[in-house]
């Protein structure tokens, strides 16, 4: 069994980050940016945060294209859950 605070400290994979869905929390986003949730939440709070941030009431909302697009991911490439192999020829 895996210890829950190496859990927590370990960033997110490139197939769990391409899993992710439309929008996050940002425990999520701060885990996929290898950073701990208070040091995501006073980045947003300070303006800082380096993507857009949706705010609904008091919940917080980190749209996941703009995060993996920070990372150098391209979420449209394929490699996600539902992409089907490609059936290109050579030649």
């Amino acid at each position: 069994m895996a210890d829950a605070a190496t859990d927590r400290a370990r960033q997110l994979t490139r197939r769990e980050l391409l899993a992710l869905p439309a929008v996050v929390d940002v425990a999520t986003a701060a885990k996929a940016l290898g950073l701990s949730r208070t040091a995501a939440y006073e980045l947003i709070r300070t303006g800082a945060w380096p993507t857009p941030v949706f705010r609904l009431g008091r919940l917080i909302r980190i749209p996941t294209a703009p995060l993996l697009e920070l990372l150098g991911i391209d979420g449209r490439s394929g490699g996600g859950p539902a992409a089907a192999p490609s059936s290109r020829s050579a030649g």
